[in-house]
């Protein structure tokens, strides 16, 4: 049975490239200001839940469940403006809030990956994510105040495993695509 994800298997590949460089990106420039981090993670929030968006709509026809990643995509660019709106906010309030949408995401994944596991192969790994997530969310909400170093190398960390895990998904998809088929003249 050919995967819902076949035809738009871009979306999961690009919001798993866009984590990768993300969590590059916090390794890289581990000084970054307070203002600097809720920027950026303002903007991932909300580039990955217009992604998730896009993708639940382009999937909606035909699948019942898609509100999953509906909720995802409109959890994602709540979060991502509230980050610009109330930009002063304390570094533990951001944390906080990173931990709320991780765990929220990372459940909605795994709910997504259990719901569609016999219309998709490879769904475990997308319920892989959705675990990563949880920890994560987990993990922040319970060390609140280990150290924005530590935070955010944990962050960067989190968004590598998640985008290789998404891109894997996306790629694996991607074999399943529908390809036109010749006829002749």
């Amino acid at each position: 049975m050919a995967s819902m994800y076949a035809d738009t298997w871009w979306g999961l590949a690009l919001r798993g490239l866009l984590a990768i460089l993300f969590g590059i990106a916090v390794f890289v420039w581990p000084g970054i200001s307070l203002l600097a981090l809720v920027t950026l993670i303002g903007a991932y929030f909300l580039v990955d839940g217009i992604f998730a968006l896009i993708h639940a709509f382009r999937i909606k026809a035909g699948h019942s469940r898609w509100w999953a990643l509906l909720l995802e995509g409109l959890l994602g660019i709540a979060v991502g403006i509230m980050t610009f709106i109330w930009p002063g906010a304390t570094t533990i309030a951001m944390l906080y809030l990173i931990a709320a949408w991780a765990i929220i995401t990372g459940v909605l994944e795994i709910v997504a990956a259990i719901r569609y596991a016999d219309e998709m192969e490879h769904e475990w790994l997308m319920g892989l994510a959705g675990l990563a997530s949880v920890l994560f969310g987990l993990a922040v909400a319970v060390f609140p105040a280990a150290g924005l170093l530590a935070i955010l190398w944990l962050i960067g960390a989190y968004a590598i495993v998640f985008g290789i895990l998404m891109l894997i998904a996306g790629l694996r998809a991607r074999g399943h695509a529908t390809t036109p088929t010749m006829r002749p003249a």
